[in-house]
């Protein structure tokens, strides 16, 4: 089993910063894409922004410029960096990790329990 592991979240007031972490454990032999997305109450899930193992990156149009993806590959780990943030951007935030666990097993696609990010002053 894969177990992904979100912290970071939290309350912060308009044009503030925030980065919140992902850490993937468990059986792993290795991990493609990761990634991060947002999904509000009544609406779709959103991609906010996706990283591949070589680190070619992917943002959603509302945040490019302003947020920022990276991996630690020896960690296993995510991060966002999320700056000049909005109201709007309020929301659970996701990890999402396409991981192969074992060397002849096909690739599969873990979430993890959402993280809380609320933008108010």
């Amino acid at each position: 089993q894969v177990q992904l592991v979100e912290s970071g979240g939290g309350l912060v007031q308009p044009g503030g910063s925030l980065r919140l972490s992902c850490a993937a454990s468990g059986s792993i032999f290795s991990i493609n894409d990761m990634g991060w997305y947002r999904q509000a109450p009544g609406k779709q899930r959103e991609l906010v922004a996706s990283i591949t193992n070589t680190g070619s990156t992917n943002y959603g149009n509302s945040v490019k410029g302003r947020f920022t993806i990276s991996r630690d590959n020896a960690k296993n780990t995510v991060y966002l960096q999320m700056n000049s943030l909005k109201p709007e951007d309020t929301d659970v935030y996701s990890c999402n990790a396409v991981v192969r666990p074992f060397i002849r097993s096909i690739e599969t696609s873990y979430w993890g329990q959402g993280t809380q990010v609320t933008v108010s002053s």
